[in-house]
């Protein structure tokens, strides 16, 4: 029931990080609030890479960041960016379809090289927080770009202040 749940939340999640990404210009992506922080073009390829995640934590029970040569494309091109997260998005609908209950009650690890950095815990609590929730974070994240080179926000949850006016 919980991996029902899950998948269709995915799919409708999917739909709302395509508008909101298909609403990122070319002519921005080089923006970035402060020095520290990513540019946009950045932020928009981090997002589409989060879907490549999905792979090592929904099928395997340690994922070695080292180890996995996800492809990262041009963050200075955003239809690449679009492309990589079509892409992942496809793997990562596998991934789900090849998941049980049972699978999510197991254990889950993420490391870099020898260096435990998340877990172990059950790989349901690992989807939600490390998959869906850090989704939506740096989505938000990129709301506040839009807006701060004003850009158009599409509606994910319902009209935005934008198509209001």
């Amino acid at each position: 029931m919980i991996l029902q749940y899950l998948t269709q939340e995915f799919e409708h999640e999917v739909t709302s990080t395509r508008k909101l990404l298909q609403a990122v210009p070319q002519k921005d992506l080089g923006y970035k609030p402060s020095e520290i922080s990513w540019t946009m073009g950045q932020l928009a390829q981090h997002i589409a890479i989060i879907y490549y995640w999905y792979v090592g934590t929904l099928t395997k029970d340690v994922y070695d960041m080292a180890g996995d040569h996800l492809e990262r494309g041009d963050p200075n091109d955003i239809k690449a960016t679009l492309a990589l997260f079509e892409s992942n998005v496809e793997k990562a609908r596998a991934a789900l379809k090849s998941l049980t209950e049972e699978k999510l009650q197991d254990n889950w690890t993420m490391k870099i090289g020898e260096q435990v950095v998340l877990g172990p815990m059950p790989r349901g609590i690992v989807s939600r927080g490390f998959l869906f929730n850090h989704i939506y974070h740096h989505r938000g994240e990129m709301i506040v770009y839009l807006r701060a080179t004003g850009n158009k926000v599409p509606g994910m949850y319902g009209p935005t202040y934008e198509e209001s006016i």
